[in-house]
């Protein structure tokens, strides 16, 4: 079995000069706007973050998930996580005989992909998805590889208030078995980094760790822009971003 990856992570904003925002503080590269994201209501910017993404969607219209997620949740947390597998079948599988819904399949050419039900995984939308070459990514746009900036996505903290349960049900669905920590914290292991489970008053994205060869600089340009940061991390769309040095 081959540990998944943390392959893209996903900010939701109700403010569309966000996109640029983030750009601008990370000191990301041209972003990808998604023209098959209209089908949910979105417009977005996805930047590539070495062979990893980042993207900040915006609804467009009324009623859309995302915009329903910044009100449920007050625009606190992350609105999805994207895994790259290298067997999705066998992951979807697992997901029919837990009952974990699927909300949408896409089998194409190149990318296979399935958004899962948040109200059964919990805490967010996540997404499975086997691309095929495993190093090309569809999602980040035809020339990802020329606008890439260094960096890498290497860790993502999750909220929940039953750690335990949560660290179970999304290491089953992404074949990553949790590690206690103590104190109720679990760990999946992934090919870039933890996924940490830690417990909370509610389920969400909590943190999305990076590493950038420019930290002071981001946070810099976060609090000109501002955002709220301290030493290490800076506050963005509802979730915090935590800085190393790579």
């Amino acid at each position: 079995m081959t540990l998944p990856r943390i392959r893209q992570l996903v900010f939701a904003s109700n403010d569309h000069a966000d996109i640029e925002r983030l750009r601008q503080i990370l000191a990301l590269g041209p972003g990808f706007i998604d023209p098959g994201v209209n089908v949910f209501g979105l417009t977005n910017g996805v930047f590539a973050l070495g062979d990893q993404f980042l993207e900040v969607v915006v609804p467009t219209e009324a009623n859309t998930a995302a915009g329903r997620f910044i009100t449920r949740t007050g625009g606190v947390g992350g609105y999805m996580a994207i895994f790259q597998t290298d067997n999705l079948a066998r992951v979807r599988a697992h997901a029919d005989a837990e009952k974990i819904r699927r909300v949408w399949d896409i089998d194409v050419e190149d990318i296979s992909a399935t958004h899962f039900h948040p109200a059964d995984i919990g805490a967010a939308i996540v997404s499975v998805d086997e691309a095929r070459p495993a190093s090309s990514w569809r999602w980040g746009g035809p020339d990802w590889q020329g606008a890439a900036q260094p960096g890498a996505i290497i860790g993502l903290d999750v909220m929940a208030r039953d750690a335990s349960a949560l660290a179970r049900r999304w290491g089953g669905l992404l074949e990553s078995a949790p590690n206690h920590l103590g104190q109720d914290v679990w760990a999946l292991e992934t090919q870039d980094g933890r996924v940490r489970v830690v417990p909370g008053d509610r389920d969400f994205l909590n943190t999305y760790t990076l590493a950038h060869p420019d930290p002071a600089g981001c946070l810099n340009r976060a609090r000109e822009a501002g955002c709220h940061a301290d030493e290490t991390s800076f506050h963005f769309a509802g979730v915090q971003v935590s800085l190393l040095a790579n």
